[in-house]
């Protein structure tokens, strides 16, 4: 009887761990509100009597000039955030380990860069499903952060990246690098810019023509203006917030 017992809790065994070694990985729930008169927002900016603001690159199309960005974060002691397309990680999977051999933030901005907002429930899982599994497996991490590809979202896009284990990103201060209008154009855009205060998120792109030229000289006005550089990991507030109509994150 003893012996029959013993083989069949091994055999128990053994079939428990075949299981939980076959589980997918899923991200914690993020369990928080964002909701605004039954509305679901994504966070734009966070309030905050620190003078901190968060840098971020969003990663898409060709390599762009990720060495020489961490070059620049670097020599200012900058650590930034780096939202990646799934494509993008295929295509440059050492960037993607530099940046976070680097110490900065990674975050999703789905598989292909589409309009989420035009798929189906079951879509949206498997973009954040794709990039997260992909970045986990170079890195090690597991993301928490998601950008919107193309700033487009419904209340279904944030529930289901919420669901998901994500906080949703967008920005309060565009640097327009995408417009190619010179190196120039983006320090002023970004420095002048009304929403740069505490809690802004910045939002710059790599790839973009003069991102790189601007960097420098954009840094180095920010922090003289008083504030602190952080990723928006370090920014935001992970727990007992809420969204209000700005899309701003207010600690309950």
């Amino acid at each position: 009887m003893l012996k029959e017992r013993l083989k069949w809790m091994a055999a128990w065994m053994a079939m428990a761990v075949l299981v939980l070694s076959a589980i997918r990985y899923i991200p914690e729930v993020v369990s928080v509100s964002t909701s605004v008169d039954g509305r679901e927002l994504p966070i734009y900016c966070v309030d905050t009597m620190k003078y901190q603001v968060a840098m971020s690159f969003d990663s898409i199309g060709r390599s762009g000039d990720t060495q020489e960005i961490l070059g620049i974060l670097e020599k200012h002691d900058v650590k930034a955030t780096f939202f990646v397309e799934g494509r993008w990680v295929e295509q440059h999977p050492e960037e993607v380990k530099a940046i976070q051999a680097a110490g900065h933030d990674l975050g999703s901005l789905g598989k292909e860069h589409r309009d989420m907002t035009q798929m189906s429930k079951e879509e949206k899982i498997a973009e954040l499903a794709d990039v997260h599994d992909k970045v986990k497996g170079l890195t090690g991490v597991d993301m928490e952060l998601f950008r919107p590809p193309l700033g487009a979202y419904d209340n279904e896009v944030v529930r289901t990246a919420r669901e998901n284990g994500y906080y949703t990103i967008q920005w309060s201060v565009d640097s327009m690098d995408w417009k190619d209008q010179g190196a120039e154009a983006i320090v002023e855009t970004v420095c002048s810019h009304k929403d740069l205060d505490n809690g802004a998120i910045i939002l710059c792109h790599n790839g973009a023509k003069y991102t790189v030229q601007a960097l420098d000289e954009m840094l180095t006005r920010i922090k003289s203006q008083g504030y602190e550089i952080v990723p928006v990991s370090r920014l935001i507030y992970k727990s007992s917030f809420h969204i209000d109509q700005k899309g701003q994150q207010v600690l309950d």
